[in-house]
């Protein structure tokens, strides 16, 4: 089994860690805005934060016992992993308290913004640089990663001015595009579909198992949330007539007609 040295193991914790950070403000800051009061939204960001933190932890445990690693015949325990962290966080987000500061105003740069940390998937070219991974899947997968870690904060700016739906659309469906590519690769690769050398066995081990069973699952489900939220704010969206005052459902702003 290969072992990382020690700053390819931060950086590949660090981004999912900054990624989990960056959720767990969005969603205080959209329960405040939402009119939870600040001691119900830091309550419920504590929840998410013991949550994703809990999951972080025991995702790695698993990895460090070898139950990832499954071979032909055997339930392929990784994927699972995944489609179930997926299914509870999309889950989670019907509560009603998280669907309020999900659906409050000024809330979609802060489900953009967490991407920006997945300029961290430059460990993939670092795992392909030593043998460890192959050309087929670590390059769609980092250079897929790093370009939309660059591009988030730019499209989150955009959003917060109220001028960067459009972006924002083509940014959620380039990032699931991304995710869903590298993830068919690597099960393709892993179980031999795609014949390659070096194989995806690495994904299975310590760090970057905690990419593919925590934080890929959650950059999917900001995705998915927050298509739907440009989608209600183009719903919600009226036309002003002069006089009139609105808030923009993407900015909170209040806006004169």
């Amino acid at each position: 089994m290969y072992d990382p040295p020690a700053f390819v193991w931060a950086i590949t914790i660090a981004g999912p860690a900054a990624t989990a950070a960056a959720a767990v403000v969005a969603l205080y800051r959209g329960a405040a805005r939402a009119g939870l009061g600040r001691r119900r939204a830091a309550l419920l960001a504590k929840a998410a934060a013991v949550l994703l933190g809990g999951w972080f932890a025991a995702t790695m445990l698993i990895a460090s016992r070898g139950w990832y690693d499954t071979g032909p015949g055997q339930l392929p325990w990784l994927p699972v992993a995944m489609a179930g962290a997926l299914g509870a966080l999309l889950a989670l987000t019907r509560v009603p308290a998280v669907r309020r500061a999900l659906a409050a105003p000024g809330t979609a740069p802060g489900l953009v913004l967490p991407h920006s940390f997945r300029v961290a998937g430059v460990f993939f070219l670092l795992y392909l640089a030593v043998g460890r991974l192959p050309a087929l899947f670590a390059l769609p997968a980092g250079l897929g990663d790093i370009t939309a870690g660059i591009a988030a904060p730019v499209v989150a700016w955009k959003l917060a001015r109220g001028a960067g739906r459009r972006a924002a659309l083509w940014f959620n469906v380039f990032g699931l595009t991304d995710l869903t590519v590298a993830t068919v690769l690597a099960a393709l690769i892993g179980y031999q579909l795609l014949q390659v050398t070096p194989s995806t066995d690495a994904i299975s081990t310590n760090p970057l198992a905690l990419v593919v069973a925590a934080d890929v699952p959650l950059m999917i489900a900001l995705h998915i949330t927050s298509l739907v939220t440009l989608a209600r704010a183009s719903r919600s969206a009226q036309p002003r007539r002069a006089g009139t005052t609105a808030v923009s459902p993407l900015t909170g702003q209040r806006r004169v007609g």
